[in-house]
């Protein structure tokens, strides 16, 4: 019988509030598995699909997994079938990179299967085919982070580059998501084509300002930093009790407060477990109070990123 190698891809938040579709950040938890083996069939299939409520497609040509894994056996030039197992634990639609966390795990185990003929960043163009299907347009602000860990800045989309940042890893992050489901590309479909100069040149600042204070530590700058002028204020719309939840993380003295990608989920950034787990509370009661659930955890920054099990 075929070795099953399994890898885990992290959840990323997308943006993080002032870089949007430039920046992202990988936390620990949660996150996907996918295993995979070899087989006889010489075509890539999905065996199985574990935790999607029975939502997502089988298909290979319109699953993220099995999308990467094929442009990977496209480049090493292979009729070599491979049966992919794919178990969710990210929620879908969740503003998460649920859709990247399942390529990114499929490519790193199958570059396992195959002794490893490409490094990390080598595996980023399979990885850009996948999530060109699943959000529209080929952006690297979650597979770049959830590939390969901490904070990631995309230089270029075409030809993918990427740039690993320091960040303060000690830092506690609350992510909460409202029972709402939100797709990337309804939500990007909201945004205007045109911003306002005033807004841009605040966006310009914010950015810097969060810049700094990554490479001086300076959590007080981080805090001033962290507002976005383009795309927040936009889908804050699509989200019920965003202005609770951003109330809420201002009365803590959170570093920052915002929306992970295109949403629903929010984040918060703090600095202690204590503060992380009392904020998780305050947000869980803030939705039940309009009537509606949420799915909250406490995490930190994943250093690593995907990973073989």
């Amino acid at each position: 019988m075929e070795e099953l190698i399994k890898a885990y891809a992290p959840a990323s938040i997308g943006n993080v509030i002032v870089g949007f579709d430039v920046l992202g950040l990988a936390v620990k938890e949660p996150g996907d598995e996918v295993g995979v083996k070899f087989n006889d069939n010489k075509i890539t299939q999905i065996v199985s699909i574990e935790g999607d409520k029975g939502k997502l497609s089988k298909d290979s040509d319109k699953n993220t997994a099995s999308i990467a894994i094929n442009a990977m056996l496209r480049k090493l030039d292979t009729r070599q079938g491979v049966d992919i197992y794919l178990k969710k634990n990210l929620p879908l639609g969740s503003g998460l990179g649920s859709s990247a966390a399942s390529a990114v795990a499929a490519v790193v185990a199958t570059n396992k299967l195959f002794d490893n003929p490409f490094t990390k960043t080598e595996l980023l163009p399979f990885l850009m085919e996948a999530e060109a299907v699943a959000s529209g347009t080929a952006h690297a602000d979650n597979i770049a982070p959830c590939l390969l860990g901490g904070l990631v800045l995309t230089l270029s989309n075409s030809p993918v580059q990427v740039k690993q940042l320091p960040f303060l890893k000690d830092l506690y992050i609350v992510l909460t998501k409202p029972s709402v489901e939100i797709l990337t590309k309804q939500a990007r479909m909201l945004l205007k084509e045109s911003v306002p100069l005033n807004n841009v040149v605040r966006q310009f600042s914010n950015l810097g300002g969060f810049m700094a204070s990554i490479y001086e530590n300076d959590v007080d700058l981080m805090r001033q930093s962290m507002q976005d002028y383009i795309a927040e204020p936009v889908r804050a719309q699509l989200i019920p009790g965003y202005m609770q939840i951003k109330d809420i993380a201002r009365q803590q003295n959170a570093i920052a407060c915002g929306i992970s990608g295109s949403g629903p989920t929010m984040f918060a950034l703090v600095n202690t477990k204590k503060e992380a787990d009392d904020l998780s509370e305050m947000f869980q009661q803030a939705f039940q109070e309009i009537n509606i659930g949420c799915l909250n955890y406490v995490t930190q920054v994943s250093e690593e990123g995907a990973m073989i099990l």
